[in-house]
């Protein structure tokens, strides 16, 4: 029942369990550089760290299976002379690893035996050294990146907007595909045979390595910061996250056969945020998790039918700034685990962080564990280089849950672009036969009881402006108004036993007079019939008619004859009425526009007088003296206030 409200998903209750603080990496000591990259990375044996320290560049190696407080020194992989930027473990061999620096350098590093970060007391402590250094870019190198299926395949990309595919074992770079800008992410396919990358010049492009050719070019998110990608398993799709022009984080999904056409379903709005997110697919559930530097969740969606359905959401208050996940083949499949992601917190703490789907059965679950890739190569480096291609050898989970050796089988090529269905392909419809037309009969055309109801509902010129008038509130034009007489068909029309079939060849449009006889043959899917000749016989040539009086049109021809002439003349009156129309609108701009002059002149001539009024009140302001003054409310006149000369007065002796 619960298919019928909420989409059917095997993992729609996958919840993220968080690991107990003891059984976390403490002490670590994260690269603070700012440089975009996911600063660890993790195989089922060992977890790499991009480490702060001194003294030139250097990363550890924590083994998973010592959890816990690591001593505060520890042996560190030092080689390189400046930050180490991105490290990148073997898939075919879980103790050799990859470096690039900001030295220029790429490094090959091997995990010696019984490695641990906790050493005997008094015991001194030996830093590892590279097995070899790779130099041929110029420089700073960001990102290295393992091929998926061929041995000893490195990709690395660096700051002079190269990348490189080296044969780590002839310590040579082989191809170098050269870009516009810096490279910020890269992803190959299922099989290695493309790699997407994206650069800061905001193009996404696929490449075929080994020819050194862009495949597909198109622009990606419009957003200033960086954008990430990674290719969606077997499918030729790719998923990206970047910013919108106004700075939203979104993710996207893009066919590879076409990037110009824009992502499908446009782009999705995940937030506001600044952090770039980090993605990750599992090709194995068909899920994309996608973690934001800064953040403390993480999302996940489940891919289908080209479209990223939300189940939910890791939530934390403790922000990550790195994510590693593991290989499938190194989960716990008895806790029905499909994912486990190890995060930084604070740049001190690695914490493991299980994805699991809740089942109640002990059992190996099958319908979650598909085969997945192994630790086995399917072609080397030299066949890869050759132009060979093959898909990843795969392991059965099963075997792994059983604790026993696990059985490596070939995978099977994509025989092309394996997009999801919409829905359950039903049986294949049969394509309709084509049917030679057959000759009419030599008699009048009947035409079909179906087809003579289309033609008499079709609505006319008249039924149409009357509703548009009816909703626009207005009169209709009489001329257009009147409505047609009506006719009986049943008097004229005669049911036939067998439809006949048009014949396409034998038609000619009548263009002489509109008034000409002429016997119709209309389809069952016509809309509204269109004068034409029809001969009796499809086998005969049409021949022109012979001067003389017009005949009479007799029967079902008559009818549609005499509809089409009452069309012409209901479209010839609507275009007179409607030039009678745009004649009067003419008019009446040209009336508003001259009263909008006149408005004009007379508003200037008002204009003209308020100036001559203020001038004059200007020159008058100086006379203001004689000007009656308003003394609370009274009005008196000013006088001069010059004191006159007093009288002299007699004393009197």
């Amino acid at each position: 029942m619960s298919g019928r409200f909420v989409r059917a998903s095997k993992y729609r209750h996958v919840y993220g369990q968080p690991t107990k603080k003891e059984l976390c990496y403490e002490n670590v000591r994260a690269s603070n550089n700012a440089w975009d990259s996911n600063l660890i990375k993790v195989n089922p044996l060992y977890l790499a760290v991009n480490w702060n320290a001194s003294g030139g560049g250097a990363f550890a190696v924590i083994p998973l299976s010592e959890r816990g407080k690591i001593p505060d020194k520890i042996p560190l992989f030092r080689g390189h002379t400046a930050t180490v930027l991105d490290t990148d473990w073997n898939p075919f061999d879980d103790h050799v690893i990859a470096s690039g620096s900001e030295d220029g350098k790429v490094g090959i590093w091997k995990v010696p035996e019984n490695y641990s970060v906790f050493t005997e007391q008094g015991e001194s402590i030996a830093d590892v050294s590279p097995v070899t250094k790779l130099s041929a870019h110029t420089r700073k190198v960001g990102h290295v990146l393992f091929h998926p299926v061929a041995s000893n395949i490195l990709a690395s990309s660096s700051g002079d907007y190269t990348v490189k595919f080296w044969d780590i074992e002839a310590g040579k770079a082989k191809t170098t595909l050269k870009h516009n800008d810096m490279v910020v992410s890269m992803s190959f396919n299922y099989i290695g045979s493309l790699i997407a990358t994206t650069a800061r010049d905001k193009k996404i492009r696929i490449w075929d390595p080994r020819s050194e050719r862009v495949v597909v070019e198109g622009p990606g998110h419009a957003g200033a910061k960086n954008q990430r990608l990674v290719w969606m398993g077997e499918y030729d799709r790719i998923a990206t996250t970047g910013f919108s022009r106004m700075s939203d984080r979104q993710v996207a999904i893009w066919d590879t056969t076409d990037i110009k056409k824009g992502p499908i379903g446009d782009f999705y709005m995940l937030d506001s945020s600044a952090g770039i997110c980090m993605p990750f697919y599992d090709a194995g559930t068909k899920c994309l998790y996608l973690a934001g530097k800064g953040d403390g969740n993480i999302r996940y969606f489940e891919y289908d039918n080209d479209e990223l359905y939300p189940l939910s959401e890791y939530k934390s208050a403790e922000p990550q700034r790195g994510l590693a996940f593991m290989p499938k083949r190194g989960v716990s499949v008895h806790n029905n685990e499909v994912v486990r992601a190890y995060k930084t917190v604070n740049d001190t703490l690695i914490e493991p962080i299980q994805f699991i789907v809740p089942r109640r059965a002990e059992t190996f679950q099958s319908d979650i564990y598909p085969d997945c890739p192994s630790s086995e190569p399917a072609i080397s480096a030299a066949e890869w280089l050759d132009g060979k291609d093959a898909a990843p050898k795969l392991i059965n989970l099963e075997s792994v849950y059983d604790g026993v050796e696990p059985i490596v089988v070939d995978g099977t090529i994509p025989t092309s672009a394996p997009v999801p269905e919409a829905a359950e392909p039903g049986p294949a419809a049969p394509e309709p036969v084509k049917e030679e037309p057959k000759p009419t009969p030599a008699t009048t055309h009947k035409v079909p009881e179906k087809d003579l109801d289309k033609i008499l509902s079709t609505p006319t010129v008249d039924d149409m402006l009357a509703k548009a008038s009816e909703a626009e509130d207005a009169p209709v034009p009489a001329l257009l108004a009147k409505e047609e007489s009506s006719w009986d068909a049943e008097d004229v029309y005669e049911p036939a036993t067998e439809t006949p079939k048009l014949a396409t060849d034998t038609l000619k449009t009548d263009t002489e007079s509109p008034k000409q006889a002429v016997e119709e043959t209309i389809p069952a899917s016509s809309p509204l019939p269109t004068p034409m000749a029809v001969t009796a016989s499809a086998a005969e040539p049409i021949t022109e008619p012979a001067a003389g009086p017009t005949p009479k049109p007799t029967g079902a021809g008559s009818l549609v004859a005499s509809k089409l002439e009452a069309l012409h003349n209901h479209f010839t009156d609507a275009k007179k009425t409607l030039e009678s129309y745009e004649q009067r609108f003419a008019e009446i701009i040209a009336s508003n526009a001259k009263e909008l002059a006149s408005r004009d002149d007379r508003i200037g001539a008002l204009e003209q007088e308020i100036e001559k009024l203020r001038t004059l009140v200007v020159a008058k302001a100086g006379t203001a003296e004689e000007a009656p003054v308003e003394v609370n409310g009274i009005k008196k006149e000013v006088v001069d206030a010059t004191p006159e000369p007093a009288e002299e007065t007699a004393v009197e002796n």
